[in-house]
C-alpha cells in the first residue's frame, strides 16, 4: 500500500474528480431505475383498471394475484394487494402515460405518488408533483404542504426587500416567505404568550421547518447577544442553506404595531454584524404576528433600514376554520335542552343547573 508521502501531486484532485463522477452516475442510475419502476406500476395499474370494469376484480382476486406475483418474483418488493390497489388508482389519476414524464411524476418516489392520489383535481395534483421534485420535498413535507395548501397560499407578505436588496437578492428573499404561515401542527389555542408559542415551535422543529419551506436550518432559540453589557435575545434564528443568509424571526401573539419593526430591524443589524460572513447574503428579518393591517405595515416598513417582512400566522387553514363550529355552537350543543331536564321540583332544578354549568366548563376546557 502506498503511503501519503509517495502519492502523486495530482492524486487528491484525481480522487475528487472520480468521486464526483461516481456520485453523479449513481444518482442518474437511481433516477432511471425509479422512473422505470413508476412506469411499470402505471402499466400494471392500467391493466387492473381495465379488468375492474368487468366487476369481478375485487379484493379476493387481487389477494390471489398478489400471492402469485410474489411467488413468481420473490425478490421484488411492492407487489402486495394493497399496492396493486394503489397502482390501479395511479392509472386512474394519470390516464395518459405521456403526461407522467412532463409532470415529473416519474422522478418521485412511489410513496410521494401515493400521497398525491387522494388529490381529486388533476391540475392541483400535477402542480404539487412538480413542486415536490423541484423543491426536493420529503414525503412528510409533501403531505404537510398538501394539507395546508401551501401552493394555494399565493399571498406574499409585505416587505421592504426591493428597497434594501438588489433585484436578485430581493426576489430570492421573497421566495422564502409566505403569508400566512399555517401552524396547525401545534397543540395550542389562541390564548398563549410569545414564549409559549416560541417553545411550541421549537418542540415541533421538524414540522416548523417544513412549514417555513425548503432550505431552512434551525440555529437557535433565544439567541443571546451582549451589547456593551446589555442583554438581547433573538426569538428564533434560522440559516437558509441555499441562499446562504441568516433569517431572524420574531413572534408577536397580538396585532402588528409599528414599533415591532424597530425591534426586528435592530436584531437583523445585530446578527448581520456579529454572525454574517463575507460569503453570506444579507441577513433578513421576518415578523410573525397574529394579525395585521397591511397599510399600517407598509408605512412602518418604509422607515426601516434593515430588510424585513411581516407575515401573519394561523393555527388552522381558513377553510377548516370556517367549517368548524363556533364556541357558541359548541356550548349550545353541549347544554341539555329544557325537555331533557328532570321534573323533580326545586332541588332537581338546582341539580340540572349544575349539570349545565359542568357542560359549559367542559366546552371551554376543550377549546
Amino acid at each position: 500500500m502506498t503511503d501519503g508521502s509517495t502519492l502523486p501531486a495530482e492524486y487528491e484532485h484525481t480522487f475528487r474528480v472520480i468521486r464526483e463522477q461516481v456520485t453523479t452516475t449513481r444518482h442518474r442510475v437511481q433516477l432511471a431505475a425509479n422512473a422505470q419502476l413508476v412506469h411499470l406500476y402505471w402499466s400494471i395499474g392500467t391493466v387492473l383498471l381495465e379488468r375492474s370494469k368487468s366487476g369481478q376484480w375485487g379484493s379476493g382476486v387481487l389477494n390471489r394475484l398478489a400471492d402469485d406475483l410474489r411467488s413468481e418474483f420473490p425478490s421484488m418488493k411492492g407487489l402486495s394487494a394493497t399496492n396493486l390497489k394503489y397502482m390501479r388508482q395511479f392509472a386512474a389519476a394519470w390516464p395518459e402515460e405521456a403526461s407522467i414524464g412532463p409532470q415529473l411524476v416519474d422522478q418521485l418516489p412511489w410513496g410521494h405518488i401515493r400521497a398525491l392520489l387522494p388529490v381529486a383535481e388533476p391540475d392541483r395534483r400535477a402542480r404539487y408533483a412538480v413542486a415536490a421534485v423541484q423543491g426536493s420535498w420529503s414525503r412528510s413535507a409533501l403531505v404537510h404542504n398538501l394539507r395546508t395548501r401551501v401552493l394555494e397560499r399565493s399571498g406574499t407578505p409585505p416587505t421592504n426587500f426591493s428597497r434594501l436588496l438588489d433585484e436578485d437578492g430581493a426576489d430570492l428573499a421573497r421566495q422564502m416567505t409566505r403569508d400566512p404561515y399555517v401552524l396547525d401542527f401545534l397543540a395550542v389555542d389562541g390564548d398563549l404568550d410569545e414564549r409559549k408559542l416560541e417553545r411550541a415551535l421549537v418542540q415541533r422543529i421538524e414540522e416548523t421547518l417544513r412549514e417555513f419551506g425548503t432550505g431552512f436550518a434551525f440555529v437557535g432559540r433565544q439567541v443571546h447577544f451582549d451589547v456593551d453589557g446589555n442583554d438581547f435575545f433573538v426569538d428564533l434564528l434560522f440559516f437558509h442553506v441555499e441562499q446562504l443568509r441568516y433569517v431572524v424571526v420574531e413572534l408577536k401573539t397580538g396585532e402588528f404595531r409599528p414599533d415591532n419593526i424597530g425591534q426586528l430591524s435592530f436584531y437583523v443589524a445585530l446578527v448581520d454584524d456579529r454572525l454574517r460572513r463575507d460569503t453570506h447574503a444579507a441577513t433578513v428579518g421576518l415578523l410573525l404576528v397574529a394579525g395585521k393591517n397591511d397599510a399600517v405595515v407598509r408605512y412602518s416598513l418604509g422607515t426601516s433600514s434593515a430588510p424585513v417582512g411581516v407575515s401573519s400566522y394561523e393555527f388552522l387553514p381558513a377553510e377548516i376554520q370556517r367549517a368548524l363550529p363556533s364556541e357558541a355552537q359548541l356550548r349550545r350543543a353541549l347544554r341539555p335542552t329544557e325537555d331533557a331536564q328532570p321534573e323533580v321540583g326545586e332541588r332537581g332544578g338546582r341539580s340540572g343547573g349544575r349539570a349545565r354549568g359542568s357542560g359549559q366548563e367542559h366546552a371551554g376546557s376543550g377549546r
